[in-house]
Protein backbone atom coordinates (compact mmCIF):
# COMPACT_ATOMS: atom_id res chain seq x y z
CA UNK A 1 0.00 0.00 0.00
CA UNK A 2 1.64 3.45 -0.25
CA UNK A 3 1.62 6.56 1.70
CA UNK A 4 2.05 10.22 1.32
CA UNK A 5 5.10 11.57 0.12
CA UNK A 6 6.34 14.90 1.22
CA UNK A 7 5.95 17.67 -1.35
CA UNK A 8 9.31 19.26 -0.20
CA UNK A 9 10.91 15.74 -1.38
CA UNK A 10 8.94 15.52 -4.85
CA UNK A 11 12.90 16.37 -6.23
CA UNK A 12 14.04 13.38 -5.21
CA UNK A 13 12.16 11.23 -7.19
CA UNK A 14 12.98 13.32 -10.31
CA UNK A 15 16.30 14.53 -10.57
CA UNK A 16 17.14 14.16 -13.85
CA UNK A 17 20.71 13.72 -14.45
CA UNK A 18 24.03 13.73 -13.07
CA UNK A 19 25.14 16.45 -10.37
CA UNK A 20 27.67 18.65 -12.71
CA UNK A 21 29.74 21.66 -11.72
CA UNK A 22 28.92 24.86 -13.57
CA UNK A 23 32.03 27.25 -13.67
CA UNK A 24 31.42 30.81 -14.22
CA UNK A 25 34.25 33.75 -14.65
CA UNK A 26 33.86 37.50 -13.77
CA UNK A 27 36.74 40.67 -13.85
CA UNK A 28 39.20 37.62 -13.74
CA UNK A 29 38.36 35.00 -10.92
CA UNK A 30 36.84 31.74 -12.04
CA UNK A 31 34.02 30.22 -9.90
CA UNK A 32 32.61 26.65 -9.52
CA UNK A 33 28.96 25.80 -8.58
CA UNK A 34 27.72 22.08 -7.46
CA UNK A 35 24.34 22.13 -9.44
CA UNK A 36 21.74 18.93 -9.73
CA UNK A 37 18.71 20.73 -11.18
CA UNK A 38 19.17 20.89 -15.10
CA UNK A 39 17.11 19.62 -18.02
CA UNK A 40 17.41 19.23 -21.94
CA UNK A 41 15.04 21.22 -23.51
CA UNK A 42 15.88 20.57 -27.18
CA UNK A 43 18.45 18.71 -29.10
CA UNK A 44 19.77 20.76 -31.80
CA UNK A 45 21.08 22.82 -30.89
CA UNK A 46 21.59 21.64 -27.32
CA UNK A 47 19.66 23.62 -25.37
CA UNK A 48 19.85 22.87 -21.21
CA UNK A 49 17.46 24.37 -18.96
CA UNK A 50 18.99 25.10 -14.94
CA UNK A 51 18.19 26.78 -11.80
CA UNK A 52 20.35 28.74 -9.82
CA UNK A 53 19.22 30.16 -6.29
CA UNK A 54 19.60 34.00 -6.81
CA UNK A 55 21.03 33.46 -3.23
CA UNK A 56 23.90 32.02 -4.67
CA UNK A 57 27.08 33.81 -5.38
CA UNK A 58 26.78 32.24 -9.27
CA UNK A 59 23.59 33.61 -9.68
CA UNK A 60 25.02 37.19 -10.00
CA UNK A 61 27.67 36.04 -12.07
CA UNK A 62 25.94 34.27 -14.26
CA UNK A 63 22.97 37.08 -14.81
CA UNK A 64 26.15 39.46 -15.67
CA UNK A 65 28.35 37.56 -17.63
CA UNK A 66 25.63 35.08 -19.53
CA UNK A 67 28.17 32.30 -20.10
CA UNK A 68 29.39 29.16 -18.22
CA UNK A 69 30.34 25.88 -18.71
CA UNK A 70 28.65 22.93 -17.82
CA UNK A 71 31.70 20.43 -16.37
CA UNK A 72 30.19 16.46 -15.85
CA UNK A 73 32.06 14.63 -13.17
CA UNK A 74 32.44 11.23 -12.07
CA UNK A 75 32.40 9.25 -8.85
CA UNK A 76 36.28 9.83 -8.54
CA UNK A 77 35.52 13.59 -7.64
CA UNK A 78 32.39 13.21 -5.52
CA UNK A 79 34.14 14.55 -2.54
CA UNK A 80 35.39 17.31 -4.31
CA UNK A 81 31.97 17.85 -5.75
CA UNK A 82 30.00 17.89 -2.24
CA UNK A 83 33.25 20.06 -1.42
CA UNK A 84 32.22 22.46 -3.74
CA UNK A 85 28.60 22.68 -2.92
CA UNK A 86 29.17 23.33 0.61
CA UNK A 87 31.29 26.71 0.17
CA UNK A 88 30.61 29.99 -1.11
CA UNK A 89 32.92 31.47 -4.22
CA UNK A 90 32.60 34.48 -2.34
CA UNK A 91 35.15 33.81 0.08
CA UNK A 92 36.82 30.58 -1.55
CA UNK A 93 38.35 30.06 -4.66
CA UNK A 94 37.55 26.57 -5.00
CA UNK A 95 39.93 25.76 -8.06
CA UNK A 96 42.63 25.84 -5.44
CA UNK A 97 40.89 24.67 -2.34
CA UNK A 98 39.77 21.73 -3.74
CA UNK A 99 42.65 20.96 -6.19
CA UNK A 100 40.94 21.30 -9.55
CA UNK A 101 42.65 22.24 -12.87
CA UNK A 102 41.31 25.55 -14.72
CA UNK A 103 41.34 24.96 -18.50
CA UNK A 104 40.76 28.01 -20.67
CA UNK A 105 37.63 27.08 -22.81
CA UNK A 106 37.37 27.64 -26.48
CA UNK A 107 34.28 29.84 -26.68
CA UNK A 108 33.49 31.38 -23.43
CA UNK A 109 35.57 33.31 -20.86
CA UNK A 110 35.24 30.79 -17.69
CA UNK A 111 37.53 27.58 -17.62
CA UNK A 112 36.70 24.10 -18.07
CA UNK A 113 37.74 21.33 -14.63
CA UNK A 114 40.09 19.15 -16.33
CA UNK A 115 39.34 16.44 -13.94
CA UNK A 116 35.87 16.43 -15.33
CA UNK A 117 34.59 14.03 -17.76
CA UNK A 118 32.85 15.96 -20.21
CA UNK A 119 32.77 20.10 -20.40
CA UNK A 120 29.58 21.83 -21.95
CA UNK A 121 30.94 25.48 -23.09
CA UNK A 122 27.30 27.98 -22.50
CA UNK A 123 25.74 30.85 -23.07
CA UNK A 124 22.45 32.57 -21.54
CA UNK A 125 19.90 32.32 -24.02
CA UNK A 126 17.18 33.42 -22.12
CA UNK A 127 16.78 35.04 -18.81
CA UNK A 128 13.79 35.90 -18.50
CA UNK A 129 12.42 33.35 -16.00
CA UNK A 130 15.06 34.03 -13.49
CA UNK A 131 13.96 37.08 -11.77
CA UNK A 132 10.92 34.76 -10.70
CA UNK A 133 12.23 31.40 -11.11
CA UNK A 134 15.72 31.49 -11.04
CA UNK A 135 16.14 29.44 -14.03
CA UNK A 136 18.15 30.23 -17.03
CA UNK A 137 18.24 28.45 -20.92
CA UNK A 138 21.33 28.02 -21.86
CA UNK A 139 22.50 27.65 -25.40
CA UNK A 140 25.70 24.84 -25.57
CA UNK A 141 28.01 26.09 -28.08
CA UNK A 142 31.22 23.62 -27.63
CA UNK A 143 31.09 20.19 -26.04
CA UNK A 144 34.79 18.30 -24.86
CA UNK A 145 34.41 14.42 -23.36
CA UNK A 146 37.24 12.72 -22.31
CA UNK A 147 37.58 9.47 -25.00
CA UNK A 148 39.52 7.61 -22.32
CA UNK A 149 36.02 7.82 -20.04
CA UNK A 150 34.15 4.79 -22.07
CA UNK A 151 31.28 4.34 -19.15
CA UNK A 152 30.97 7.00 -16.96
CA UNK A 153 29.92 6.37 -13.67
CA UNK A 154 28.22 10.10 -12.77
CA UNK A 155 26.61 10.72 -9.49
CA UNK A 156 22.77 11.51 -9.08
CA UNK A 157 21.33 13.83 -6.11
CA UNK A 158 18.70 12.08 -3.93
CA UNK A 159 18.63 14.91 -1.56
CA UNK A 160 20.26 15.37 2.02
CA UNK A 161 23.44 14.07 1.35
CA UNK A 162 22.33 10.84 -0.38
CA UNK A 163 23.62 10.55 -3.85
CA UNK A 164 23.13 7.14 -6.54
CA UNK A 165 26.01 6.63 -8.76
CA UNK A 166 25.24 5.84 -12.20
CA UNK A 167 25.73 2.28 -13.22
CA UNK A 168 25.08 -0.46 -15.48
CA UNK A 169 23.71 -0.12 -19.39
CA UNK A 170 20.87 -1.90 -20.41
CA UNK A 171 19.67 -1.25 -24.25
CA UNK A 172 16.33 -1.78 -25.17
CA UNK A 173 14.91 -1.79 -28.79
CA UNK A 174 14.37 2.01 -29.76
CA UNK A 175 12.87 3.75 -32.55
CA UNK A 176 15.46 6.59 -32.32
CA UNK A 177 18.74 6.22 -33.64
Amino acid sequence: MKRTFPLSRVYSLLEPGPVVMLTTARKGRANIMTMSWHTMIDFDPPIVGCVISNRNHTFGILKATKQCVINIPTVELAAKVVGCGNTSGRTVDKFQTFGLTPTPASRVEPPLIAECYANLECKVVDARMAAKYCFFILEVLKAWIDPAGKRPRTIHHLGKGAFMVAGRTIRLPSKMK
